[in-house]
């Protein structure tokens, strides 16, 4: 009999137990963004009945989601039909479902990037027939290149096209750069309707190092006391053509 009294006691007490842990565990995670929370327990900080248990700040400020960036394809109508179809007339005159099939609206970003380069390659072409002037390859490049810029901004970590993109500006500044040589004019209008700011190159490349700018100040030095010599030599031999003609 005293031994199943004393089981009993001790079942009660563990339960008793398990009942305040289970307590303070479901009060600490009621409230998680609560650095401290007065619980009721045996103990307490100078008041009977309470103590604080800190918590961390487990709360994150909510973040705004990005808004998406303006392409170059974004002036394009849905309701434009593509390379293909525009100049067949059978087209025009066909039903609904047909256009849409035929349009922008259900073509692929291929496909609209070419019609993209069609635009630009029109308001710089000379002539209809044009398609391999300075002109229409820089157009076709600055498609090319917004394109990439464009996927560069969701992948950023996409190194090949990355490479693609600066290749392909590289040629694009050279084209500009014979283009500004050779017909001002039309170097200013391509600029003008694509878009593009032109900026000249660097006078070095090179990094400015201790040692190349002691090179550099040397090799001016060296330079100042050859062209001073020149002018001696010129001034001797000035004097001397002088001499030779007082003397005939």
């Amino acid at each position: 009999m005293l031994s199943s009294f004393g089981l009993r006691a001790v079942v009660r007490s563990s339960f008793g137990v398990l009942c305040e842990s289970s307590a303070l565990c479901s009060a600490v995670c009621v409230q998680p963004w609560r650095r401290s929370s007065t619980l009721s327990g045996p103990t307490g900080n100078g008041v009977a009945g309470s103590f604080d248990v800190p918590v961390r700040n487990y709360a994150r400020v909510a973040t705004k989601k990005k808004t998406g960036s303006v392409s170059q394809l974004d002036d394009l109508p849905p309701s434009l039909l593509k390379k293909d179809y525009a100049a067949v007339p059978l087209a025009q005159s066909t039903d609904d479902l047909v256009k849409r099939l035929l349009s922008l609206e259900l073509a692929s970003h291929k496909e609209k990037l070419q019609l993209k380069k069609e635009q630009l390659i029109a308001k710089v072409q000379q002539d209809e027939t044009d398609r391999d002037s300075v002109e229409v390859r820089v157009a076709d490049l600055t498609a090319r290149i917004r394109n990439y810029q464009e996927h560069l901004e969701k992948h950023r970590k996409d190194k090949a096209n990355k490479r693609r993109m600066l290749m392909n500006i590289d040629r694009r500044k050279k084209l500009l750069k014979r283009l500004r040589l050779t017909n001002y004019n039309s170097f200013e209008k391509v600029c003008e309707q694509l878009g593009i700011t032109y900026t000249f190159p660097p006078e070095y490349y090179r990094r400015a190092t201790k040692r190349w700018l002691a090179k550099k100040e040397f090799c001016i030095k060296v330079f100042k006391a050859v062209q001073k010599q020149k002018a001696e030599q010129r001034l001797k031999q000035s004097s001397r053509n002088t001499d030779e003609r007082k003397s005939n």
